[in-house]
């Protein structure tokens, strides 16, 4: 279904919202602040007020949903923690219109119940985006998409929340895989 003016209109005023709210709950200036990479940034996102907030989480679910369908994605998974929250609200928001299945990776394997990297509902056969909330040079997504692969899986999609534009679009590429990002860092610049 091809979306009317009036969607793509309210597709609009829905993102530019949430950058608005995004500026107020998630990203932090004036100082520098080291990032996981080890780099250091006069502009930091720290999503997880974001993520809890209830117009911001549906906010942002809603806009990857929208990614989602165009690329026809059967199920979205991350690695923990940043990307669990956003999984489940994606999950929680595609039902029951077009349902989209949800996993998350662990960084470590627990010496005790299932012992499983990938937790939820992952299948290998299904078209899968792996989700992050912040990109820097992508080296976290990088540790899901191996375990997808490990399991037997395909992922040719990473989607960000943020991507910082420090490399990670580059190095993904490199994997053969697309950076789709919501906003990037320099949507946040004044």
């Amino acid at each position: 279904m091809t979306p009317t003016e009036d969607d793509n209109a309210a597709r609009g005023e829905r993102r530019a919202n949430l950058l608005a709210r995004l500026r107020a709950l998630a990203m932090v200036s004036g100082r520098d602040i080291r990032l996981a990479s080890g780099r250091t940034s006069d502009i930091y996102f720290d999503m997880k007020m974001a993520m809890f907030d209830p117009e911001t989480i549906s906010l942002i679910a809603e806009a990857i949903l929208d990614v989602l369908r165009e690329r026809r994605a059967g199920q979205i998974g991350g690695l923990e923690m940043g990307a669990v929250p956003i999984v489940g609200a994606v999950v929680c928001k595609s039902f029951p219109e077009s349902p989209i299945s949800g996993f998350f990776v662990r960084k470590a394997v627990k010496a005790h119940g299932t012992q499983r990297k990938i937790e939820g509902f992952f299948d290998p056969a299904t078209t899968t985006v792996l989700l992050e909330d912040v990109t820097t040079t992508g080296g976290s997504v990088m540790e899901a998409l191996q375990a997808v692969r490990n399991a037997g899986g395909t992922a040719t999609t990473v989607l960000t929340v943020v991507d910082r534009e420090e490399g990670a679009g580059a190095n993904l590429a490199r994997e053969g895989v697309e950076l789709v990002s919501l906003y990037t860092k320099s949507d946040f610049r004044d």
